[in-house]
């Protein structure tokens, strides 16, 4: 099993696969191999696996995300343990007789980080293969080389340190899958792929956006004027912008520039502080006074 051991040695010495190791380590388990071709070995683990796929998944049962089997899972096992007695303990419940033993077991401070992490290249349309499907990325990151981190119900993709891309894990295949704001730096230098470019068929927007591309209308100068506003995205952020637009909105002036003038206005606010005529007022070069200018001006009107 790689995801466990990496190679295999003679009777139970093994390499154990890193992130394995780290798993334990984070758990607090030392790992012991079984020898090779002895299933009698591990034959009182693959009954526990057993006993519980009979307790629990009998009959099965179908949910719609991970979350909701978790959820449901957490709570079957903590009503069959309020509910059956302790194997050695038998005048106690399994639930009381862990009550009694959390004072003496070592707290866990946070669940385990687990993924599974491989290279990848981006191709120049910001996107990555991955498990059959393609996920994009942001534009940045185009034909570079990046790291994927796979958990069981998502996919993040790394640049470095930094996080260029969380999608949804799908387990189909030959799906591709877009986040249309991975695009915008594409779209601000080309916007009439606003309307044709596949990353942006069926975006839903943010309720202001949506409001402000309807008040525009349709049209290669109004695509023009809305990409305007989304660029903005990039700077100034998706909540200020935001806020800019429904400013704009209310006060009736559909207008791009106006949006950004108000953006602009966000970036540097007026001063509260009262106005100090003496100090606000006072120049920088003051002027100085020497009269003897005015003879050059007689001296040339007189040559004139």
């Amino acid at each position: 099993m790689k995801t466990a051991v990496t190679t295999v040695f003679v009777g139970k010495e093994r390499v154990f696969n890193r992130r394995f190791l780290v798993m334990a380590d984070h758990y607090m388990v030392e790992p012991t191999a079984c020898s090779p071709a002895a299933g009698w070995e591990k034959g009182q683990v693959e009954h526990q696996v057993q006993t519980i796929r009979g307790r629990f998944f009998q009959p099965r049962l179908r949910f719609a995300s991970i979350e909701e089997l978790n959820g449901w899972l957490e709570a079957e096992c903590l009503r069959w343990a309020a509910t059956h007695a302790h194997p050695e303990q038998k005048e106690l419940t399994v639930a009381e007789a862990l009550d009694l033993e959390r004072s003496a077991l070592q707290p866990m401070l946070a669940p385990f980080d687990g993924f599974h992490e491989t290279a990848h290249a981006v191709t120049g349309t910001c996107l990555i293969s991955f498990d059959r499907n393609r996920y994009s990325v942001m534009a940045k990151a185009a034909r570079r080389a990046v790291q994927v981190r796979a958990y069981a119900d998502r996919i993040v993709v790394r640049l470095g340190d930094e996080v260029i891309a969380e999608h949804a894990r799908h387990f189909g295949r030959d799906r591709t899958i877009y986040d249309p704001w991975h695009y915008l730096p594409v779209l601000a230098n080309k916007p009439g792929a606003l309307r044709n470019g596949a990353p942006f068929q069926g975006w839903d927007l943010p309720p202001a956006l949506t409001r402000l591309r309807r008040k525009l209308g349709g049209g290669d100068e109004a695509d023009r004027r809305f990409v305007r506003v989304l660029a903005a995205v990039m700077t100034d952020g998706l909540e200020a912008v935001e806020a800019a637009i429904r400013e704009a909105l209310d006060n009736g002036a559909v207008s791009d520039e106006v949006i950004l003038n108000i953006l602009a206005r966000y970036r540097d606010p007026p001063s509260e502080r009262t106005l100090d005529v003496v100090v606000d007022l006072k120049l920088s070069h003051p002027p100085i006074a020497d009269c003897a200018r005015y003879d050059t001006v007689r001296g040339f009107n007189a040559a004139a």
